[in-house]
């Protein structure tokens, strides 16, 4: 294809949600004509990677997160509400179970302080206080906040199949899972209604006129071409660093390799109707005393025999029997991605055991181990796990990239934000926030240094 011999309004570099959510949110905003430049097909990088699921439950410091999570979450049912609910949004809730007494109080702590950020109301279920299970399918409900519950009874009847060592379950309520396939082809789909168009191409740069950008370099097939436009968007994903060198600018960030598995689960023991389930205890794996003694006498495999960190999550996916499982216990980070991904050998296997812990029925898939479904992405991040989006020091050119593990779930509101920066419109209150020129502030750097919190399961 070759591009016609008109102007662009803007130029999206990258087909990930993020671009294609920022160039709907553009096209929505008022602009003509905006071009989404991408070497790969749509959705096929990183995006097809994800847990698939949103949540406005993150720590501070400040309520950015979640606001721009609760604007995002909005605007998604908003488009499932248009589209007959096409990409399958629902609201099972993120659920946070433990086996320590301790963890008691730091459960109440956490969602004290969600709370406080905008997230809703903590309730403690129990002395009065009834539970109201998530509806199996949908997304409409009024619930927001989250349940502690610490009564055993009450855990074993609403969710059975936990450990039954647990002692506490915080359920986080707005929050649950979709199609982000589907959703991403749904924005594409109405991006190209409002004249959104996409080109298979790769960005190589930008030609420049009085210091503002006045045109943006692909290629395509070999071919350098050159589109005239005063705007670019980097949404580029885990080559954000290397394209925004492009223009001279060094961002700060890495990638990182996270790695998911899917299992089949055909004695279900994971309800299909389960929300994502996070078990937030260290983790032994369960190994019989001849393994675990055999574990450590090799160098090679000692490492699976010692504790691992907590955060084990999973959930069930699809209409079929597939359990989605991961476990963020190796996040070793580079500058740059490298393609094909290789990942742990043993990390299907620690993965499911680490889940089994959780969820002891999945203890009769250990041996023999059924064959899993193993694919991964990078997760882009910056020093403190926070995206970018707005302008950067090259007059016209703009950044919405750097989603971590949560560019799902905050691409509509994100999107959003990034036309307001490019249009001019009014900025909410948290566009301080992820605006790269945060970095230049004194304040912000010492904020940095006492930063506790990444927000990241």
């Amino acid at each position: 294809m070759t591009i016609a011999p008109v102007t662009y309004d803007a130029v999206v570099c990258g087909a990930g949600i993020a671009g294609i959510a920022a160039a709907y949110a553009l096209a929505d905003s008022g602009l003509k004509r905006v071009l989404i430049v991408d070497p790969g097909a749509p959705l096929s990088l990183t995006s097809d990677k994800s847990t698939e699921c949103y949540r406005n439950w993150w720590p501070g410091p400040g309520d950015a997160m979640v606001a721009l999570m609760n604007r995002s979450i909005t605007l998604m049912e908003g488009h499932a509400r248009n589209s007959a609910n096409r990409f399958l949004m629902s609201r099972r809730g993120y659920l946070f179970a433990t086996a320590r007494p301790e963890m008691v109080e730091t459960f109440e702590a956490q969602a004290l302080e969600a709370e406080s950020l905008g997230a809703g109301g903590l309730r403690h279920i129990g002395n009065g206080c009834g539970y109201q299970p998530a509806a199996n399918e949908g997304f409409d409900s009024t619930l927001d906040g989250a349940d502690l519950i610490t009564e055993r009874a009450l855990i074993d009847e609403h969710f059975p199949y936990l450990n039954p060592e647990t002692v506490a379950v915080l359920h986080a309520r707005r929050c649950g899972s979709l199609s982000a396939q589907q959703m991403g082809m749904y924005l594409l789909e109405e991006a190209r209604t409002k004249g959104v168009e996409f080109l298979t191409a790769a960005f190589s740069g930008v030609e420049t006129f009085g210091g503002q950008v006045s045109g943006v370099r692909i290629d395509v097939d070999g071919t350098e071409q050159i589109i005239r436009s005063d705007t670019v968007v980097l949404s580029t994903g885990p080559y954000l660093k290397s394209s925004a060198a492009l223009l001279g600018v060094d961002l700060p960030v890495v990638v990182e390799k996270h790695i998911k598995i899917s299992l089949a689960d055909p004695k279900g023991a994971v309800p299909r109707t389960a929300p994502l389930i996070i078990w937030t205890d260290p983790t032994d794996l369960p190994w019989s005393m001849e393994e675990r003694a055999a574990l450590m006498e090799s160098e090679e495999t000692h490492r699976l025999a010692e504790t691992f960190p907590a955060g084990v999550h999973g959930r069930p996916v699809g209409a079929g029997n597939q359990v989605l499982m991961y476990w963020t216990y190796d996040c070793e980070s580079s500058n740059a991605p490298v393609y094909p991904m290789e990942w742990d050998p043993f990390l299907p296997e620690i993965t499911l055991r680490g889940m089994a812990v959780m969820v002891p029925g999945l203890r009769q898939y250990l041996d023999p181990m059924p064959k899993p479904y193993v694919d991964g992405g990078y997760y882009t991040k910056t020093p403190e796990n926070r995206p970018l989006i707005g302008p950067l020091d090259v007059p016209g050119a703009f950044v919405c990239s750097a989603f971590s593990g949560f560019g799902i779930m905050a691409s509509c509101a994100s999107g959003e934000l990034l036309a307001k920066h490019v249009t001019g419109g009014d900025l909410p209150s948290y566009a301080p926030a992820f605006n790269p020129a945060r970095y230049k502030d004194p304040d912000y750097r010492e904020l940095m240094e006492n930063w506790n919190a990444s927000g990241q399961l």
